[in-house]
């Protein structure tokens, strides 16, 4: 058994999340934890929710919360989102604990001993209206090194080059359209020129990345400068007695979010009562730490995090000393999601284009949710939801044949046996043979896809043993078998092994389901384990409570190996009752026409606000 780390990308706590989102970190991460654990590896799958920074302050003054309680709101969205998505974190947390800011300001404490964090200033951007200080992301300008216009404060998409706000043309805040005054300020600074040949060393030791993701990653070091860490606003985490002489000055959010995957494995491990566990997941070199996100998370994950914990360890060109966390292991490999949009539309949940998970869920079952996300979403290349496809996939495969598959086989079995049959040897022949060989060389076949994250491939493997399992059926013929019962039962056994070793294949990707076919076979207890929210009280703060995402994931009495399980002769095999239905075509409609009255009422609301201040202009 081996350990195996799954980071799965921090969704931030301003508004509940959409399926955009879930593509790219959500439902990828669950399916390769899910499949490593019926490896019989050991996961640890992490995350949390991303509360700090600007943008939670500006929407809680909207709705007149504080930041805390707008965060604590989108916290028990997200986290019962996810759940009811399946995703199977050990914990799933967030970033204001006692916990977490213990461990950032560890690892800033560290980082700056070893003279990889030092005090310089920087130009910020201001808001003139308000005074605050505005995040690099919430500024937008034209790029002055391609061109590009709509480029980020820290990034510019289109070449891929970091940026400082203060370099944009025409910079303007994406929070009200004011253009930003820039003051110098003190600040403290990570020095990524000092770990750039660490970094960029271990990038180029990297194999199997996404081309996409190695390229990019490796072009982030043509050019390296110190990045600031602190800010002066109070939502962030503090930096310690770092400043004693301003305690106001807080660490940036880019910075103390990623920690979060370390905070999270030592929270985890503090309440399983093994306050050390966390330890055999990061200081143990064999053990990979993937990562999954969207590719708007790249830089944070493949430079800023890799230099922090190289700052931490002590291993850039100052050299240093291993903190008492350490050594922490590097990531094994960036697993990066390109974008997906909607009906040909980039998401944008203040336009109205935007499927809130909760919604999603509300109205269709979770695994023809996940199955489209699986079959359709943006692995290696940005992808497109549409509701005409999201149908027809449900329908013409999940329902008609994998469902349909199920439910065939199963009440031919209680038709005639009641049971699972005995396989005859002696009726046995090729065609039956050929079908169990296919059935067991795919979980090589899938295992291998879903390892090396080409997971449509290995889902589409899956699917290809299913419809010759159906094949197989149609070939058989087994309801015309009247008066030779040990022929009847081999095809029916043959079936049934079959349908069972294709549950097993599909079990990372459709969990839900997964459990309702193993019934349907005559299978007992949990085949698919899933997710649980439960209420818990911070560790360090005492009255501060949360939920979190967290589950028993162990493969117990009936281990489900990642291989073809023998099926029980003489399992009860009840009367099916139907795994998948279709949706009624009527929905794509529907949902199109609720798409656009959304988008009106946005229009709409939109011409209300700017009237309103073109209004109080005019008065002024």
């Amino acid at each position: 058994m081996s350990h195996v780390l799954v980071n799965v990308a921090w969704p931030y706590a301003n508004g509940p999340r959409h399926i955009g989102h879930v593509a790219g970190f959500g439902v990828p991460s669950d399916v390769y934890a899910r499949y490593e654990r019926m490896k019989g590896n050991d996961v640890l799958m992490v995350s949390g929710t991303d509360e700090h920074g600007t943008p939670i302050l500006v929407e809680a003054e909207k709705e007149g919360l504080t930041a805390q309680e707008l965060a604590n709101r989108y916290n028990r969205v997200i986290a019962k989102d996810l759940c009811d998505l399946g995703l199977s974190y050990d914990l799933f947390t967030r970033t204001t604990t006692g916990n977490h800011e213990h461990v950032v300001q560890e690892m800033f404490k560290q980082c700056l001993e070893n003279g990889y964090i030092y005090k310089g200033t920087q130009q910020v951007a201001i808001s003139p209206s308000t005074g605050r200080t505005l995040p690099d992301r919430y500024i937008e300008g034209t790029c002055p090194i391609c061109g590009a216009e709509g480029a980020r404060g820290d990034q510019c998409d289109a070449c891929g080059n970091e940026l400082d706000p203060d370099e944009l043309i025409n910079p303007v805040s994406k929070i009200n359209g004011e253009t930003p005054r820039f003051e110098q300020t003190e600040h403290f600074f990570l020095d990524l020129p000092a770990l750039a040949e660490a970094n960029k060393a271990w990038l180029e030791t990297r194999k199997g990345w996404r081309t996409n993701v190695i390229n990019f990653s490796l072009g982030l070091f043509k050019e390296v400068k110190p990045r600031a860490i602190t800010r002066d606003i109070d939502w962030y985490p503090g930096a310690g007695e770092g400043w004693i002489d301003n305690p106001n000055k807080k660490l940036y959010v880019w910075f103390d979010a990623v920690i979060g995957y370390l905070s999270a494995s030592i929270e985890w491990a503090r309440r399983q009562g093994d306050p050390e566990k966390w330890r055999e997941w990061w200081n143990d070199p064999k053990c990979p730490a993937y990562y999954f996100m969207g590719k708007d998370n790249i830089t944070f994950h493949s430079q800023i995090w890799p230099s922090e914990m190289l700052a931490y360890n002590g291993k850039g060109s100052k050299g240093g000393e291993t903190g008492p966390m350490g050594p922490l292991n590097l990531p094994e490999q960036v697993v990066a999601s390109e974008f997906m949009t909607m009906e040909g539309k980039k998401f944008s949940s203040s336009r109205g284009i935007v499927i809130y998970v909760k919604d999603i869920l509300a109205r269709y079952p979770v695994d023809a949710v996940r199955y489209y996300i699986s079959v359709a979403g943006p692995e290696s290349s940005d992808s497109d939801f549409t509701w005409a496809e999201f149908v027809r996939h449900n329908n013409e495969e999940l329902a008609s044949s994998w469902g349909n598959l199920v439910n065939r086989v199963a009440n031919l079995i209680n038709k005639n046996f009641g049971e699972i049959p005995p396989l005859d040897e002696d009726s046995m022949t090729n065609e039956d043979r050929g079908l169990l060989e296919e059935a067991s060389a795919a979980f090589d076949v899938v295992g291998s896809s879903i390892e090396t994250h080409h997971q449509k491939h290995a889902l589409s493997e899956a699917m290809r043993v299913v419809g010759d399992i159906n094949k197989y059926i149609s070939a058989t013929e087994p309801w015309k078998i009247k008066d030779d019962q040990a022929r009847l039962g081999t095809v029916l056994h043959v079936a049934a092994q079959a349908v069972s070793d294709a549950n097993h294949l599909l079990a990372p990707f459709l969990p839900h389901s997964a459990q309702k076919v193993w019934e349907a076979l005559g299978g007992t207890g949990t085949f698919s384990p899933l997710p649980e929210l439960k209420e818990v009280e911070d560790l360090d703060k005492p009255g501060f409570t949360y939920p979190i995402i967290t589950g028993d994931y162990e493969l117990g009495v009936n281990v489900h190996p990642w291989k073809s399980e023998a099926i029980e002769v003489g399992a009860v095999v009840p009367k099916p009752a139907p795994i998948f239905a279709k949706i009624p075509t009527e929905a794509v409609e529907e949902e199109l026409a609720r798409f656009d009255e959304a988008l009106a009422a946005r229009r709409a609301a939109e011409a209300e606000r700017l009237a309103a201040e073109k209004a109080k202009l005019a008065a002024e």
